[in-house]
């Protein structure tokens, strides 16, 4: 379980013992059986909004805060997937360390089409079975609302109860008319993000990616690694976790729950 602690003004809380820590699992408490406040590599699957709506200005600032974040802002040796998503989610790379490639890769997006956002998360989901790092995060950047997935909320949140990945969002919400395409729907994507572990990031002009992406990175940097050992083994059922942090007025942001799903066989 990938936890985040801030203290009372917002801050991330860092160096916290492992006595501090509670953690319960459909409300009885757990014993813990791994932790650390080292960092622990990721592996981030970064998921680009290209449909219409991203033309000119904003893409080129999207480009650019993704370059910042790869390069500058998570480890060098953390991993990524690129991909991007209009109507239909397009992966690009593999995952690699090669930030390089992603300069290349990220230069030559066109926008066009409409918004996937749902079936670009359900797409990057199966993709971690072949990582190489512990920790597992999707991070989507978007300006607009789901106007184009098959899938649906439900499917999504149902796909991450099963995986062990946890989701960022970087959502777009210009207060400027819109000619194309839907205004982004945060309360949507925070459904999705919080009760994967992760947050939603709203920002008013696409400018303030690159801020928004920072924080995000430095969360990344700063998480706690939490585990245990279930009693009720692969059971295929959903139970619910809770972190808490002692002696503090601590904010903590871990996952709200998983399904046990069995194995795939080999």
């Amino acid at each position: 379980v990938t936890v985040a602690v801030r203290d009372a003004e917002g801050r991330l809380v860092t160096g916290l013992p492992r006595e501090r820590f509670e953690i319960y699992e459909d409300g009885e408490q757990q014993s813990l059986t791994h932790f650390t406040r080292e960092r622990v590599p990721v592996s981030v699957a970064v998921a680009l909004d290209a449909s219409d709506s991203m033309f000119g200005r904003r893409m080129d600032d999207a480009r650019g805060a993704v370059r910042q974040f790869l390069n500058n802002q998570i480890d060098a040796t953390d991993e990524f997937l690129l991909m991007t998503f209009n109507h239909e989610p397009r992966p690009l790379t593999r995952w690699t360390t090669d930030r390089g490639l992603a300069g290349q890769l990220l230069a030559g997006i066109t926008p066009s089409g409409g918004t996937a956002v749902y079936d670009a998360i359900l797409a990057a989901v199966p993709l971690f079975a072949a990582r190489t790092r512990q920790r597992a995060a999707v991070l989507v950047i978007s300006d607009g609302a789901d106007t184009a997935s098959d899938a649906d909320i439900k499917e999504v949140r149902t796909a991450l109860l099963r995986s062990d990945a946890f989701v960022y969002a970087v959502a777009v919400d210009s207060p400027d008319g819109r000619a194309i395409n839907t205004r982004v729907n945060p309360t949507a994507l925070r459904d999705i993000t919080d009760t994967s572990g992760g947050r939603t990031e709203l920002v008013r002009t696409s400018e303030e990616i690159a801020v928004a992406l920072a924080s995000i990175a430095e969360e990344l940097n700063s998480q706690y690694l939490l585990g245990y050992t279930s009693s009720h083994g692969a059971d295929g059922q959903y139970h619910s976790i809770r972190v808490r942090v002692s002696d503090g007025p601590f904010r903590v942001r871990a996952r709200g729950g998983y399904i046990a799903a069995p194995k795939p066989k080999s």
